[in-house]
């Protein structure tokens, strides 16, 4: 029946409940599987899920509402296949057309989900949900006729509307780095380097000092108390077993007998970790340039936040902008980067999607440098916040405006809170680079859903109690 249906939207009508059991039209799933634009998507990127080895493609609003639902409860993958496999609601959200007691697809395919929905592919669909539910009173889309210098020019658009932005970090899932713990780790990598290959070509293991180097490690590792002079012991000994190890792997590959390619790109890794290790042993630092933090997810870098309750974290950094209450993303990296590069960007985003500036930009007191100050002035656009500098003597501060900025603002700290909290982005469990880029981009469609969901309530409430005014008021003329 799937097979046959696939091709066709699923309607709450459609659904094909067992013992003529309906669904709840009230139920939030059934709610946010209306807000999104399923149709559009589905014409838009269909492509990503091809056909393979005679199996029929799974249609694409499978793999993007399984990874919402994901998303929303932070379930495993295998624990996401078992809850869909039990709620009718889930298996309506997803597109199936009834609810059936097979599994949807297997734990395994969400990784190739999150591998095809790529970091640019969900922000268009980001994008597609935010215009799909644009109300009147929100700012129009531009006509994308012309070139940009020419709706530059335009005088007739006159600013309008707020964008508030700001930065954030989106933890990864890794155990706090310390050296000997690293070097600890890399060592037990190379051990298993030269087992897999002498194993593989049938040859003796050289002498690799196991039970000794894991000594070493734990007593320092079971320490109560660790002098910078004990820890520096502890490092120089581990560097010493690991250049050992590594002498073996070169001498092996001096007989013809590699490691796989896996086992090389790994060794890239570890040789630049030992390197980082090495300098930051000799010069008795702890900071180097690009530290790898993680051997299994070397791309991650420390992002030094500032804040009292996690002063570095380790994760992509951020930029959310907030438009009408739903957040865009407007940059992700792993490397540290300064957020004020980021506003100039934003507003000419803001501009492209609507075909006017904003009025007034809200954001950090970091993004008010003489550039991004000078290109509002330009503009009209007024960046809330303090002049730079000393302020004059004849300086008119209008306190009820900062006030209304400063409590506007929040919004943006309010879509952190509730991203982190509630949508998975306080703990990214993605190991690929590729697949954590997706993963962030997807708990902020997720909160997004979430607030579409709230403000389609609103405006229902909105309408009753507007009727009802005008039922009073009409009751009362009568009278």
């Amino acid at each position: 029946m799937y097979k046959k249906n696939q091709n066709r939207q699923i309607t709450l009508k459609d659904f094909n409940q067992p013992l003529g059991l309906k669904l709840d039209p009230e139920n939030k799933w059934i709610k946010k599987a209306a807000i999104i634009p399923w149709d559009d998507i589905e014409k838009e990127y269909a492509d990503l899920f091809p056909s393979e080895c005679g199996m029929p493609a799974k249609p694409l609003r499978m793999a993007l509402g399984a990874l919402l639902i994901q998303k929303k409860y932070d379930y495993s993958d295998r624990e996401l296949v078992e809850q869909i496999q039990m709620n009718p609601y889930y298996q309506y959200f997803i597109g199936l057309p009834g609810f059936q007691l097979d599994q949807p697809f297997a734990p395994s395919l969400l990784v190739e989900f999150r591998k095809r929905l790529t970091e640019e592919k969900l922000a268009e669909i980001n994008e597609m949900i935010i215009r799909n539910n644009k109300h009147d009173d929100d700012n129009t889309p531009s006509d994308n006729s012309g070139s940009d210098s020419q709706k530059h020019d335009d005088t007739a658009n006159t600013n309008d509307g707020t964008l508030i932005i700001d930065a954030t970090c989106a933890p990864q899932n890794i155990a706090f780095p310390q050296d000997v713990n690293l070097l600890n780790k890399a060592r037990e990598n190379l051990e298993e380097i030269i087992g897999s290959v002498c194993y593989e070509y049938n040859l003796k293991k050289p002498r690799m000092y196991k039970k000794k180097a894991r000594k070493d490690y734990l007593a320092l590792a079971k320490s109560k108390k660790r002098s910078s002079k004990k820890i520096r012991k502890a490092i120089k000994k581990q560097l010493q077993y690991i250049r050992r190890d590594r002498n073996y792997i070169d001498r092996l590959s001096s007989y013809e007998y590699y490691p796989d390619e896996k086992q090389l790109e790994r060794l890239e890794i570890l040789d630049k970790l030992v390197e980082q290790q090495q300098y930051m042993y000799d010069n008795k630092t702890h900071t180097v340039e690009n530290r790898i933090v993680s051997i299994s997810q070397p791309y991650i870098r420390p992002i030094v936040r500032g804040k009292s309750k996690a002063p570095v974290e380790f994760g992509a950094k951020l930029d959310l902008s907030v438009e009408n209450g739903l957040g865009r993303i407007e940059k992700i990296s792993f490397e540290a980067y300064n957020e004020s590069e980021v506003l100039i960007p934003a507003i000419e985003n803001y501009y492209k999607r609507n075909g006017h500036y904003p009025e007034r930009v809200l954001a950090d007191k970091i993004y008010r440098n003489r550039v991004n100050l000078a290109y509002c002035k330009e503009h009209g656009i007024r960046l809330a916040g303090p002049a730079l500098g000393r302020p004059g003597k004849d300086t008119v501060i209008d306190k009820h405006t900062e006030y209304i900025d400063s409590v506007d603002r929040i919004e943006v700290e309010r879509k952190f809170g509730l991203s982190k909290h509630s949508h998975g982005l306080g703990l990214i469990m993605t190991k690929r680079e590729d697949t954590t880029r997706s993963s962030i981009v997807l708990s902020i469609i997720s909160m997004n859903l979430d607030s579409l969901l709230r403000l389609s309530l609103f405006q229902k409430l909105i309408l009753i109690f507007s009727r009802y005014n005008c039922c009073y008021i009409l009751c009362e003329n009568i009278g």
